[in-house]
């Protein structure tokens, strides 16, 4: 079937309280990982492509690996653009054919954050793709603790409710990645930490009595970063320590119910994988055909997205809603 928009896909995962897995690639054996796991778990899926993974596979090899994939699975697949830091790189994916592009100038003020993004919309929806904007920074837990009195900090890395109204209204982007205590990659936290649950409530109820209705958000740095994955990669030779820590899945789940439309994954696939292709060379030294690692790291990651899409995005059984 032909790529899908998120705006539909969007639509329903907002009405069924599940969330849409966003699930990074660059390489063949991930995109026939993620897709054959979302195929047989039924799920509709975002297939997300960053800035980093066009220059290291080129967009013209993703594109038709993506469109081998799509030929061969009957789930709605959308392909976003992920974390896109300019205009320029935006419009190449969207001239591409991207249904979904972010742009992501987060970390300028916020006028400045409204001008790039609502330049970016104003492309984007003239050629039939929707734009996903970010506000607030991904820095990781207790950052920000907001004011005295319970209220929210303006002057803090995490996303302010009233200023989320503010932005949206301002950009247009139909969907908002929101800064509430996630991070990038499988160091998020120090000890025991989560999601900002609360304050993601407000945002989303400032968003709806702002009338612009049940609003879809999305979770950024959502990697659990199991602890059974960093462990096997330590049993084989990796040296990931014992600080790893990710965004607990009862978080996510939580946060799946409040309204985060979007989650995205990037860290645990790796995680997966590395592991997976360590313990082969560490049981199998002599080994150096790549279709026997590379084959049961495929496995490995297709095991853990049945898992998140199943279990904790709760989307398996909706790809034909």
């Amino acid at each position: 079937m032909p790529l899908t928009h998120t705006t539909d896909l969007f639509a329903k995962a907002l009405k069924g309280k599940y969330a849409l897995g966003a699930f990074n690639v660059n390489n063949m054996e991930l995109i026939q990982a993620i897709v054959e796991a979302c195929e047989e778990e039924k799920a509709p899926l975002m297939l997300q492509i960053s800035k980093g993974a066009r220059q290291y596979a080129h967009p013209t090899y993703l594109k038709k690996l993506i469109e081998a994939a799509v030929s061969l699975s009957t789930i709605p697949i959308a392909v976003h653009l992920d974390h896109g830091d300019t205009f320029e790189l935006c419009k190449e994916c969207i001239d591409e054919g991207f249904t979904s592009v972010m742009i992501d100038a987060s970390h300028e003020t916020f006028e400045k954050n409204v001008e790039i993004c609502k330049k970016v919309v104003d492309y984007a929806h003239a050629h039939n793709c929707v734009v996903e904007g970010e506000l607030g920074m991904l820095v990781g837990a207790q950052h920000d603790d907001g004011e005295e009195g319970g209220g929210y900090s303006k002057g803090g890395a995490y996303t302010h409710p009233d200023e989320a109204v503010a932005f949206v209204k301002a950009s247009g982007v139909d969907s908002l990645a929101v800064a509430i205590g996630n991070s990038h990659g499988a160091y998020k936290f120090k000890g025991e930490q989560h999601l900002d649950l609360e304050r993601l409530k407000a945002i989303k109820k400032a968003l709806l009595d702002a009338g612009m209705g049940d609003y879809p958000l999305v979770l950024h740095g959502a990697s659990s970063v199991p602890k059974d994955l960093a462990d096997e990669i330590n049993k084989y030779g990796g040296k990931m320590g014992t600080d790893t820590a990710g965004v607990p899945e009862a978080d996510i789940e939580i946060a799946r119910r409040v309204g985060c439309t979007k989650v995205n994954i990037d860290t645990d696939l790796r995680m997966a994988m590395t592991a997976a292709i360590r313990k082969v060379f560490a049981e199998s030294p002599k080994e150096f055909d790549p279709r026997k690692y590379l084959g049961p790291a495929r496995a490995k990651v297709k095991e853990l997205v049945r898992h998140k899409v199943r279990d904790v995005l709760c989307c398996a059984g909706h790809a034909f809603d």
